[in-house]
């Protein structure tokens, strides 16, 4: 029997790479609700942070540059008159769907909202 605390490197496994990659997008505050919001159609810029309370501006702006350089948001101007800046998901972006749903039944089943107990 291996000594306590000593194990066998060769059982361990790595991280998938894929997986890393998704949660260092995914997984920071705010982005999963952005692209939640975003599945259901195009949105303005206050639109969506009405659509997300808690979030800043300077957070909302932050995620949204960062899903664009992602290549899962696109940024829309209409020149107007007034000018009007929307935002879409992309073909990738919008390819979250299923797994984002899927999550959020897991959520439901699994993560009660405060004060209830799993069912």
């Amino acid at each position: 029997m291996p000594e306590r605390g000593s194990h066998d490197a060769g059982a361990c496994q790595k991280v998938d790479d894929g997986m890393t990659r998704v949660f260092q997008l995914l997984g920071k505050r705010w982005t999963g609700l952005v692209v939640a919001v975003l599945l259901q159609r195009p949105v303005h810029f206050a639109e969506l942070r009405r659509a997300i309370p808690g979030i800043s501006e300077r957070m909302l702006s932050d995620r949204l540059t960062e899903l664009g350089a992602a290549g899962l948001v696109v940024r829309e101007v209409d020149e107007g008159p007034p000018l009007r800046v929307s935002y879409r998901l992309t073909e990738a972006g919008a390819a979250l769907e299923p797994a984002l749903k899927e999550l959020g039944s897991w959520a439901e089943r699994y993560l009660p909202e405060s004060g209830q107990c799993p069912g």
